[in-house]
């Protein structure tokens, strides 16, 4: 089956215009690179083929031109638009990094995530890794739910956490409904994210829940 008769919401430009770059998986963001399939393959079969590279997404580093070409379905003008975003990607790597910014207080985080959240249809999860001066190393992206409730497992919450060294996290998600105020089911996930993080010594500093233009602390309201 084609990309294009694939629901809507599952196809990788629409989850990334709605979500987020970071809700697509590795295969993905290759197949919104390699944008046609052929008569045989669809993009997203291209782009599983070029990550079945001996060394998987780590083999796009080494690979030029010629040996894109040699995965059936891969022409020309794809292999050099592969091997041009492969080196883009390298330049940016490269670039000296900004300044981490430091979060001090919730609003702060609010404010991060108020403008991205605010209107989504659905419930999005994320959490922003910290290290011990409370700078952000990454913000992930956990889980999308339905239009009710989004589903976060902590291994899920702390994967990334773990790999980064983080010290502590901060946990966001939106209210579809506009309404920040915490459910029964957003306060038991909160306890059990704080005690899979105790158990992990990376602390849960805050959940914040975005509404449309107001939020909820939990650590203000003492749930943390």
């Amino acid at each position: 089956m084609g990309l294009k008769q694939w629901p809507a919401c599952e196809r990788p430009r629409e989850k990334l215009m709605r979500y987020g770059v970071k809700s697509l998986s590795n295969a993905e963001l290759l197949a919104l690179i390699v944008r046609t399939g052929t008569r045989g393959d669809t993009a997203l079969s291209l782009a599983e083929a070029i990550l079945a590279q001996e060394q998987g997404i780590s083999s796009l580093g080494s690979m030029e031109p010629e040996d894109f070409r040699k995965i059936r379905g891969i022409g020309e003008a794809t292999a050099c638009t592969l091997t041009a975003a492969v080196e883009l990607g390298k330049r940016i790597a490269a670039v000296p990094k900004r300044e981490r910014i430091s979060i001090d207080n919730s609003k702060q985080m609010a404010d991060l995530f108020m403008e991205q959240m605010r209107f989504l249809e659905k419930e999005l999860f994320q959490v922003v890794i910290l290290n011990t001066k409370n700078e952000i190393l990454a913000i992930e992206n956990v889980s999308v739910g339905n239009l009710n409730s989004s589903i976060a497992t902590p291994r899920e919450v702390f994967h990334n956490a773990v790999r980064k060294s983080a010290s502590a996290v901060i946990l966001a998600h939106n209210h579809p409904s506009g309404n920040p105020e915490p459910s029964d089911a957003d306060i038991l996930l909160t306890d059990r994210m704080i005690e899979a993080g105790n158990i992990l010594g990376i602390r849960v500093l805050d959940h914040i829940i975005i509404g449309d233009g107001i939020y909820v602390s939990m650590k203000e309201r003492e749930y943390i």
